[in-house]
């Protein structure tokens, strides 16, 4: 593993190109527990910065169509991202409670066989980007990644 620099690099935010702001603000915020931060307009540009904890969502408008169709856990073009991943402590409860709300993508699935009580479904957004919400995953020990090296 590579020496830490003197200057550590923290987890800031994501940007999410969106073509209502309104509706993607209201999932966010309904679904994940954010809350309207911060909004600022310069040069007919408006950026809604949504926040959760120490996580930023910020959320541009445009009128583009999504380049891709959601299915399963997310597209696999390089460049662009696959998902964004939240955890719940039971996903079944999740969904009972979204009470046919979200559209499912995939799942849910169990993954048992790697991490007991490992569960997830994936859904989508309103402009189609893929949400995975999981229950129960846990990090490998040191000893069993060392068997990867």
């Amino acid at each position: 593993m590579p020496e830490r620099t003197a200057i550590e690099a923290r987890w800031s935010h994501v940007g999410l190109n969106c073509t209502d702001q309104d509706a993607t603000e209201e999932f966010y915020t309904r679904w994940f527990g954010f809350r309207r931060a911060r909004m600022v307009e310069a040069d007919g540009v408006r950026v809604i910065f949504l926040r959760s904890g120490n996580v930023y969502l910020e959320l541009f408008k445009t009128g583009a169509a999504p380049l891709f169709a959601p299915e399963n856990d997310g597209p696999d073009n390089p460049g662009t991202a696959r998902h964004l991943a939240f955890q719940v402590d039971d996903v079944d409860a999740f969904l009972a409670a979204a009470d046919g709300a979200l559209p499912v993508s995939l799942g849910p699935l169990t993954f048992d066989a790697f991490i007991p009580g490992w569960k997830t479904v994936w859904v989508t957004d309103p402009d189609g980007l893929v949400i995975e919400i999981s229950q129960g995953y846990t990090d490998q020990s040191r000893e069993e990644l060392a068997r990867y090296s």
